[in-house]
Parts: C-alpha cells; sequence; structure tokens
C-alpha cells in the first residue's frame, strides 16, 4: 500500500511561521488523492476550507491536546487538531482504532507544530500501515514522523487472527 501524510503549514500561517509562501491545498490534496492512503493535519478554522476540496469519502479525525500552548486573548484555546484521512478502512479481524488520540504537544523541537511521538503512532495504525507498505511523509519538518515510522517497521510482529501486528 502506499500512503502519504501531510502537515504543511496552516492556511494563513506559512509565512508567519516559516517565511514560506502558502500551500496550494487544493494541488496537495490531489496528490494525495493518488495514494491508496493518506492524512492531512490542519487547523479547525481552516475546516471549512478544506472540506470542499476533499471526496466525500474522506473523514475527519482529531488529536486532542491535554496540555497546549494558550495565547493570551484567546479564548477558547486551540486544544484539537483536526486529520483528515482516507484509508483502506478495516475488517473484522482488525482491531478497531479509535478517532481521535490524546496526547501533548511538543516542546522546543525547533519547528512550530512538531508532532509527538504518541501521535505518529496513533496515525500508522488509524491508516492501517503494516510492515512493507510505503510511506511517505510530504512536510518531513523536524522528521519524527518518518523517524517514528522506521522504528514501527522495525518493532518486532506477532500474529494475531492471521494478521501481524
Amino acid at each position: 500500500m502506499r500512503v502519504a501524510y501531510a502537515d504543511p503549514p496552516y492556511i494563513g500561517q506559512a509565512k508567519r511561521h516559516y517565511g514560506r509562501e502558502e500551500v496550494d491545498h487544493n494541488k496537495l490534496i490531489e496528490r494525495l488523492e493518488t495514494y491508496d492512503a493518506w492524512a492531512l493535519s490542519a487547523s479547525s478554522p481552516s475546516l471549512h476550507q478544506i472540506i470542499p476540496m476533499c471526496l466525500s469519502d474522506v473523514r475527519i479525525a482529531a488529536w486532542v491536546k491535554p496540555f497546549a500552548s494558550f495565547k493570551p486573548g484567546v479564548n477558547p484555546a486551540y486544544a484539537w487538531e483536526p486529520v483528515l484521512f482516507k484509508g483502506p478502512g478495516g475488517g473484522k479481524d482488525v482491531d478497531t482504532v479509535r478517532d481521535w488520540v490524546s496526547c501533548n504537544i511538543t516542546m522546543r523541537k525547533g519547528l512550530s507544530g512538531a508532532k509527538p511521538r504518541g501521535f505518529c503512532f496513533w496515525l500508522f495504525n488509524l491508516l492501517g500501515l503494516e510492515l512493507g507498505d510505503e510511506f511517505n511523509d510530504l512536510f518531513p519538518g523536524t522528521g519524527i514522523v518518518t523517524e517514528c515510522w522506521s522504528e514501527f517497521c522495525a518493532r518486532p510482529r506477532v500474529p494475531i487472527m492471521g494478521r501481524l501486528i
């Protein structure tokens, strides 16, 4: 299976946080649609812009942040992040994965928006990734997602119900 993950700068934030031009989300989603499964991290305010760009089989999951950065004058706080995803889905012989994960934000990783390890492993399970799948991190940032993918692939596998997990 060919799988992609995209964690681009939030819409309207590329220049402010990264000194870059805005990402064309229409083109990005067209590119994601060339994969068997994919996920796209976004901000909650951008959902009304991004959802119309997606096909109807895209779902929304949530990364809930028990510890999040509170900004003066911003209330309520932005303490969750939508993750749009499309995957093959699981069958009855596959453990059920929640459409949300709860883990704290990362601190001092050198890049705003760096994902925590718990998020990465949840993402792999959400997309139904298995050993031998091709995984592409389209916006590698700190490299943590790719690092966790390598770790995910290297861990010992145990056969359960005919599937290696």
